[in-house]
């Protein structure tokens, strides 16, 4: 591990920006400014796709500097940088926006103003505290009075910090924003800092982004393939832990739509979300020892008894305390409930990014997170529409 920071700056960081509310296909976005000290040099402008990075434009540089690109606005999230040479600028794009950036060379990746975009201010933000991350890690590498393990454990210390503060300050905080997207991808050397694949805290945080980006762009690629990392870390994560007791076929753990729960229901059954596959489901995060509980429950009773027979269920998500009391209040109930004995401090709540309660989540008949509460103006007619 002490050789193993060196390659920070030629490591391309693959998670990008912008936070795209509407689809404007027909109009263009701008990414506009000046770079100066960089007479003759070419300018590239570039997308940072899923699949590579391509080059759309480029410009070569006058004495003054001055550059405009203009591309044909996106429907969902894209992202794209500027580069002379290895020097980057990461930009962050809403659908029409545009972006003023000023710079100075060789140093316009760290020296440089932006404007027009908030997602844009934050990556700078990030791009510049990871860069004081590799110079604290180089500092400690090089110190010759730490042993090798003495080295690397203090490497990790502040990797942790690091990341608790990123958590906090950035993707928990805000995570349908482009900017906590582009978080989940910063790197260390060829180190993923946050790395769904081997560190169950690591899901928790890709889980809770793409939850997010579930919700809020429901057919974007990118949302897609950044619920499916989480899918596929939750996977790597039980192979790896039933190893450790007995083996697991792989092929028997499926990927899903949604992030799975599974609990118990009042009758004493473990019930997995994922099991509904095939069905309309509502999947409902509620508190019965409320005032507004009896009220809402019989609401969703009228919508249950009118659609369950054309393949409509609810899976409810109870975070009473009273485990004694909840049974009570859901002996009667026609549809599966289940109750989280972690209550408001589940980790349920932070992968679904529940911010009150109730809350809820439409689910189509293949799994598929379509809408959560606040993006649906008629509960009703979005259960019609997917039956």
């Amino acid at each position: 591990m002490k050789k193993t920071f060196k390659g920070l700056f030629t490591v391309a960081i693959i998670a990008i920006c912008a936070l795209t509310i509407s689809s404007c296909s027909n109009k263009k976005f701008n990414v506009e400014g000046q770079i100066t000290n960089a007479a003759d040099s070419v300018l590239y402008f570039e997308n940072v796709g899923l699949e590579g990075i391509t080059i759309l434009d480029s410009v070569k540089l006058s004495d003054k500097g001055d550059f405009s690109f203009s591309e044909e606005g996106p429907s969902a999230p894209e992202f794209y940088r500027l580069r002379i040479y290895d020097q980057i600028i990461n930009v962050s794009i809403d659908s029409t926006e545009t972006v003023t950036i000023k710079a100075q060379y060789p140093q316009m990746a760290t020296n440089y103003e932006v404007s027009g975009s908030d997602n844009c201010q934050k990556i700078k933000e990030l791009a510049l505290r990871q860069i004081s991350l590799h110079k604290w890690a180089m500092a400690i590498q090089e110190n010759t009075a730490l042993s090798v393990d003495e080295a690397n454990d203090s490497i990790m210390k502040i990797i942790d910090i690091y990341k608790q503060d990123i958590k906090a300050n950035y993707i928990f905080k805000e995570p349908m924003k482009a900017y906590s997207y582009f978080a989940l991808f910063q790197t260390l050397g060829n180190w993923l800092l946050f790395n769904p694949r081997n560190n169950k805290e690591d899901i928790k945080v890709f889980a809770a982004v793409a939850t997010s980006w579930d919700t809020y762009y429901p057919h974007a690629e990118r949302g897609q393939n950044l619920h499916n990392i989480a899918i596929e870390g939750m996977k790597n994560m039980r192979i790896t832990e039933g190893a450790r007791e007995q083996a697991i076929d792989a092929s028997k753990i499926e990927e899903a739509g949604v992030l799975d729960i599974a609990l118990q229901d009042n009758h004493g059954q473990v019930r997995h979300l994922t099991d509904l596959k095939g069905k309309v489901v509502l999947l409902d995060f509620h508190i019965f020892a409320t005032n507004e509980s009896p009220a809402r429950i019989l609401l969703l009773r009228e919508l249950y008894n009118k659609y369950a027979p054309q393949g409509f269920e609810i899976y409810q998500v109870s975070l009473d305390p009273d485990e004694h009391f909840w049974k009570q209040q859901t002996a009667a109930l026609p549809w599966i409930s289940v109750r989280d004995e972690d209550g408001i401090n589940s980790q349920r709540i932070m992968l679904y990014n529940i911010q009150s309660v109730p809350d809820y989540f439409i689910i189509d008949r293949g799994n598929n997170l379509i809408k959560r509460a606040e993006q649906m103006k008629d509960l009703e007619a979005e259960i019609k529409k997917l039956l």
